[in-house]
């Protein structure tokens, strides 16, 4: 894998905005703090024909833990209802550049999809070349037959996590800021503990973008080797719900390097009190 097959340009879209076979997914979502609400910046303003994915809909439902994967089942039905199907090219946009499509992206891969970009810049970069947008009110496109089945060997639990972290085969990389990592901010949602799991590496997700584009494969492989990360071992990324997590291992992807998995439920399920805790800097067991 390298950087072209994660990401397109704006102009490559906007060459091709009407062609049958892509459909674009605005998969904007946003952290509490940053006090924005992404379908309804995607109801007022969205690239011409893009449909939403919501990860807080389009989730497992029965899980008390926030945008787990849903089933196979379930992700079909939603995305075919969304007018996504079998052998479309699906291009993916965030109203940060590079922030939640990652995810998104990352979903689609894990239930079968295999043309999955991401629009480089997202949404920004397509305002700022003053691209057009759609304003008015979203037309739902036409149902199609998405077959999904789900890649468990991408996707961690909680005693993945603890088996790599205790054999130190795998490489467990937590994308959260470097002090709640250490433990010396609060976690952002309550009841959850404060620090990591023992034996993780930090890699703040912050560091791997400017303007919300990611950086350049140079620079990725010096920040994960200064987080000292050995590119020639699999690893598992880690954040606060699994969103950030999954621009760690994007841009491992762009290197040549793809993580093995993600730990879905990340320091939203690890953080609840019943395993174990470090605070301080990294400190491989």
């Amino acid at each position: 894998m390298s950087r072209e097959d994660v990401f397109v340009s704006t102009e490559w879209l906007a060459e091709r905005l009407n062609a049958p076979d892509i459909v674009v997914v605005d998969a904007s979502w946003y952290l509490p703090a940053q006090k924005r609400d992404g379908a309804a910046e995607y109801a007022a303003r969205r690239i011409p024909s893009a449909v939403h994915f919501d990860i807080d809909k389009i989730k497992d439902t029965r899980s008390s833990l926030p945008h787990m994967l849903p089933s196979a089942p379930e992700f079909a039905a939603a995305v075919g209802a969304l007018g996504i199907g079998d052998g479309m090219r699906i291009v993916v946009y965030d109203g940060l550049g590079f922030f939640s499509a990652p995810r998104v992206r990352w979903t689609f891969k894990v239930f079968g999809a295999r043309d999955v970009v991401i629009l480089d810049g997202g949404f920004p970069k397509w305002l700022a070349e003053g691209r057009p947008v759609e304003e008015d009110s979203p037309q739902p496109r036409q149902p199609r037959v998405f077959t999904a089945r789900l890649d468990n060997g991408a996707v961690a639990d909680a005693e993945d996590v603890a088996r790599a972290t205790a054999s130190q085969a795998i490489q467990v990389v937590d994308a959260r800021a470097a002090d709640r990592f250490r433990g010396e901010a609060p976690e952002p949602r309550p009841g959850l503990a404060s620090g990591h799991i023992p034996g993780s590496l930090n890699l703040p997700s912050s560091q791997l973008t400017t303007d919300g584009r990611l950086k350049s494969p140079e620079e990725i492989v010096a920040l994960f080797r200064d987080a000292g990360f050995d590119l020639d071992k699999p690893s598992i990324m880690t954040c606060g719900s699994g969103v950030s997590a999954v621009i760690l291992s994007t841009a491992l992807e762009t290197v040549g390097k793809p993580a093995k998995a993600i730990y879905d439920g990340s320091w939203s399920e690890w953080g609840m009190g019943e395993r174990p805790v470090a605070t301080g800097p990294a400190k491989p067991v």
